[in-house]
């Protein structure tokens, strides 16, 4: 089991990034889908989830109205869609797979290597 993160990169605030998750070795539709960021001398903390069916999301308050997570299951790929980003955004970026969509980092069943978001001028 691999999670796969990618489009991470150096953007200016305000800009927009789209981060894509994708898996190897196996499904990504029969699981919930979160993105969880680290920056650098912080904890891990939750981004965005959304449900196997992506019937339900959930958002971190910092990042409400200026992220959205979506699916598509025929590609078996999640992403992360970045707007208005902000320099306290920068963070490394981590997928993970649960069986059930959870906020919870110890919940998560699997993570991917992450992928670096850096906001800055």
């Amino acid at each position: 089991v691999q999670l796969v993160e990618s489009g991470g990169g150096l953007v200016q605030p305000e800009g927009s990034l789209r981060l894509c998750c994708s898996a190897s070795g196996f499904t990504l539709n029969y699981y919930a889908i979160g993105w969880f960021r680290q920056a650098p001398g912080k904890e891990r903390e939750f981004v965005a989830a959304i449900s196997w069916s992506g019937g339900s999301t959930d958002y971190a308050d910092s990042v409400k109205g200026r992220f959205l997570i979506s699916r598509d299951n025929a590609k078996n790929t999640v992403y992360l869609r970045m707007n208005s980003l902000k320099p306290e955004d920068t963070a490394v970026y981590y997928c993970a797979a649960s069986p059930l969509l959870t906020k919870i980092a110890q919940n998560v069943g699997y993570w991917g290597k992450g992928t670096l978001v850096t906001v800055s001028s």
